[in-house]
């Protein structure tokens, strides 16, 4: 037996029915419940809210003091093991003076540092740091590796996790590094927020592909012409 077009409409409009009822009544039982709170209940919560508020910015004074909140140069290797080694969370720019890519990823740190002191935000010379360009495979400039309790977690190579041009948003970096949860992110991580047609459209992660430091090219990337 076929069921008619209005009856399906019925029995949608009922099942909307229902579940805003459903909501309204558990918007009703918190308002209840709020209502019901004494003196002392608010009290517990305003203690509970300021206890936290004193533990995280107690913990905030501790990253400062270790360097957090700015973005910071290492003049050698031993700076950056002794760096990764106090700090939980850490971003580091490996960069060539010359390649004018690496100055656009320091604009968009030098910003980051301070909004995000949860994570140390550092710059190292390539030319300074032969053995960790070695050991960590950092072929292309520029290059952030995101560490995670002393332990390399994540890679940003070149542009291409950022859009692929020059002109991508500081929201973008950010968006990017906190992928591994290296910094507190509020917004969708699903998606960079350059993407005007985010519903229509992939996340932009995809095949990286490398270049040498000084200059032998792999793929048809622009990353470090310069070399």
């Amino acid at each position: 037996m076929a069921v008619s077009a209005g009856t399906v409409e019925q029995a949608l409009a009922n099942k909307l029915l229902e579940a805003a009822r459903i909501a309204e009544d558990e918007i009703d039982r918190e308002i209840d419940r709020l209502e019901k709170l004494d003196e002392d209940d608010l009290e517990g919560i305003r203690q509970r809210r300021l206890a936290a508020m004193k533990k995280a910015e107690k913990k905030k004074k501790e990253w400062l003091q270790l360097g957090h909140g700015e973005y910071s140069e290492l003049a050698n290797e031993t700076e950056f093991f002794d760096a990764c080694k106090k700090s939980k969370h850490v971003v580091v720019h490996f960069y060539r003076e010359e390649t004018m890519r690496c100055g656009i990823v320091d604009k968009h740190l030098r910003l980051l540092s301070g909004k995000h002191p949860e994570a140390r935000f550092l710059r190292i010379s390539v030319n300074r740091a032969p053995f960790l360009c070695t050991r960590m495979k950092i072929t292309v400039l520029p290059t952030i590796v995101l560490f995670k309790d002393f332990k390399s977690c994540d890679y940003i190579i070149g542009f291409d996790q950022l859009g692929g041009h020059d002109e991508f948003s500081t929201e973008t970096m950010e968006w990017r590094i906190a992928q591994k949860g290296i910094i507190n992110y509020v917004g969708d991580l699903a998606y960079p927020p350059d993407d005007k047609a985010k519903e229509k459209k992939k996340p932009i992660f995809g095949a990286v592909v490398r270049k040498n430091i000084r200059g032998g090219s792999r793929d048809d990337s622009d990353d470090d012409n310069d070399h």
